[in-house]
């Protein structure tokens, strides 16, 4: 009779640890951040990553991205899937002729260089309402070709390149093959269009070279205009 009452006491003792036990880890387990797929998402939809940006007055200044997802304005070249929900034969996959121009059925000809692709969306919804009842449009970009930045002067292949994602001063004039043997390396220059104003930003290419500066080594933006003498 008195070994009974033990074993049940010692029973009770170690059911009411483990109770404890478990919902101190529940308790931990539900303190944990839960945003895991949430930025995975943010990620991808971001192809244009964080860039370094210019040097300014004050070191340190915020970082830029290359192009903001709606700040991107669509420009010649880039290709644009315009849907029209439940109206396959309005749908398109049209590229933006260089007059900044795209055709699409019962709409005709459009403007599209210089609009964000919501802007364009509400200017082909306005102009299909006139034919379809409530339509439901979407404006994506599938390929962007108008986003470039030139290479000028003493480097073996100068041209227009396209910038698909962040990249400095140095990875552009490595794609223009790099500079010549008479290329002035003290007086490279990015021209970088302001509104109406063009900012002349200095290029260290020595510093960078030698040292490996990436402060240095600034990102590059679309329009920007490199300069080597």
């Amino acid at each position: 009779m008195t070994v009974r009452p033990l074993v049940s006491c010692s029973a009770f003792r170690l059911i009411a640890a483990c109770l404890v036990a478990t919902a101190t880890a529940s308790a931990q387990e539900s303190q944990r951040p839960e945003h895991t797929s949430e930025a995975a998402g943010a990620a991808v939809a971001a192809p244009f990553d964080v860039a370094r940006d210019a040097p300014s007055a004050s070191r340190g200044a915020p970082v830029s991205r290359l192009v903001e997802a709606d700040a991107f304005r669509i420009g010649p070249e880039d290709v644009l899937d315009v849907q029209v929900w439940k109206n396959a034969e309005l749908s398109r996959i049209v590229p933006v002729r260089p007059d900044g121009m795209i055709s699409l059925p019962l709409v005709n000809d459009i403007q599209a260089a210089g609009l964000t692709p919501t802007d364009l969306r509400q200017q082909i919804t306005q102009r299909l309402a006139e034919f379809v009842p409530s339509p439901e449009v979407s404006v994506i970009v599938r390929e962007v070709h108008s986003v470039k930045v030139a290479v000028l002067g003493a480097v073996r292949m100068p041209g227009h390149y396209e910038v698909k994602s962040p990249a400095t001063v140095l990875d552009m004039i490595a794609r223009a093959q790099g500079l010549t043997e008479f290329a002035d390396r003290g007086r490279i220059v990015v021209l970088r269009q302001n509104g109406a104003a063009t900012t002349r930003i200095p290029f260290n290419y020595r510093k960078v070279a030698a040292e490996g500066s990436e402060q240095d080594n600034f990102s590059v933006r679309p329009g920007d205009i490199i300069v080597v003498p």
